[in-house]
């Protein structure tokens, strides 16, 4: 068996390593194409094609990440239709490899892609990426990771409520712009409070430079209604929230490792904000590579399929558009779940489970029954 289970260990392997390898160049010649036009920009003359090469380098873990499962699943549906064609399976049957020993086999190897995965995922990729970014605002200035607004944060403190807005870091990790809006215990609009920037201290402060500090008195009739505008060179303002926090706020939340995710949650829930957004990405970060099991399950029918009418290459092909449906399902419900509110944990889960009934379906049909 253990001829047998290294035939099958280094023939998956290598198809698996060759299929990512591909992709991954095809992902790498896009982003590089979509970089080139921020090369030579007025306010990025620094950025030229060395700099674009490394960012678009520094992303390729994420994009491993996304495509484990798929080039897992394409590349042992090719071992395994393969070794059915060449009758090379035929032969391992007759050596003692039942269907169940089979299974097992594949599920070891697969426990294998579901580490590789998640490590990927967790630890490689987040720090990839942030590096990735860090390295963009060097030579542009500044970046803003939560789109055009910028990321919200929030955090109660005696008896008012603050949210803050920040746009964008710059290269010195100095926050952009800035600004708080502080409410009271009743939920209305006290003092708003609008910076040039802001530098996060270690001692639970910020230091807001050029602040325009605004008070409102809204709450009087109509004719003593007022806002009173300040000007002050710096603000040293108390605050829990961290550069940790920010960061996290302005990554997108597919680009956060689990426990970023996990902590923040938790800090969106002590503060009364939804956190559903953040929650289904958390668990999508849980399931993601337990779907390597499922694509492994999923290839080894093909090892019992007989190729008269078909070449191996119309399985392959098949393989592909399974392997890219089960991708777009998982954004799909990513997205579907977060609009209707659905339980996050079945959200992240549900796509797994679909392919997993389809593996086991098409085990039990096609090696068990027949």
């Amino acid at each position: 068996m253990k001829t047998i289970r290294r035939l099958i260990y280094v023939e998956v392997l290598k198809a698996v390593a060759f299929v990512t390898l591909g992709f991954l160049c095809l992902f790498f010649f896009f982003d590089f194409v979509d970089e080139l036009q921020s090369i030579g920009k007025p306010d990025s003359l620094n950025y030229g094609p060395a700099q674009a090469l490394v960012y678009v380098t520094l992303l390729v873990p994420s994009h491993l990440y996304e495509l484990l499962p798929i080039t897992v699943l394409i590349g042992s549906i090719f071992v395994m239709a393969r070794l059915a064609q060449s009758s090379e399976y035929t032969i391992l049957r007759t050596s003692g490899l039942g269907p169940w020993r089979a299974l097992r086999t594949l599920l070891l190897l697969g426990i294998g892609f579901v580490v590789l995965t998640f490590a990927i995922g967790d630890y490689v990729a987040p720090a990839s990426e942030r590096t990735g970014q860090l390295l963009k605002a060097r030579y542009q200035g500044t970046y803003s990771l939560a789109g055009n607004t910028g990321a919200w944060l929030k955090e109660k403190r005696d008896n008012a409520s603050y949210a803050v807005n920040v746009l964008a870091i710059d290269r010195k990790g100095a926050l952009k712009n800035p600004r708080i809006f502080e409410f009271d215990d009743n939920g209305y609009i006290k003092t708003q409070i609008v910076a040039a920037s802001a530098t996060i201290g270690n001692d639970g402060h910020w230091l807001l430079t050029d602040v325009a500090e605004q008070k409102y008195d809204t709450r009087s009739s109509a004719e003593q209604a007022h806002i009173v505008t300040t000007k002050i060179p710096q603000v040293n303002w108390p605050t829990s929230l961290t550069g940790e926090m920010v960061s996290v706020a302005l990554l997108r939340p597919d680009r956060m490792s689990t426990i970023d995710l996990f902590d923040y949650i938790r800090h969106l829930d002590a503060n009364g904000q939804t956190a559903q957004r953040y929650e289904i990405e958390f668990w999508r970060k849980v399931f993601y590579p337990l779907s390597c099991l499922v694509m492994v399950v999923l290839a080894l029918p093909f090892a019992y399929l007989h190729f008269r009418q078909a070449g191996i290459t119309t399985y392959v092909f098949g393989g592909v558009m399974i392997g890219i449906s089960f991708f777009l399902l998982n954004n799909v419900f990513g997205y579907l779940g977060n609009l209707s509110n659905w339980s996050p944990w079945l959200t992240a889960a549900a796509p797994g489970m679909i392919y997993s009934v389809m593996s086991l379906t098409a085990f039990s049909w096609l090696v068990l029954r027949r």
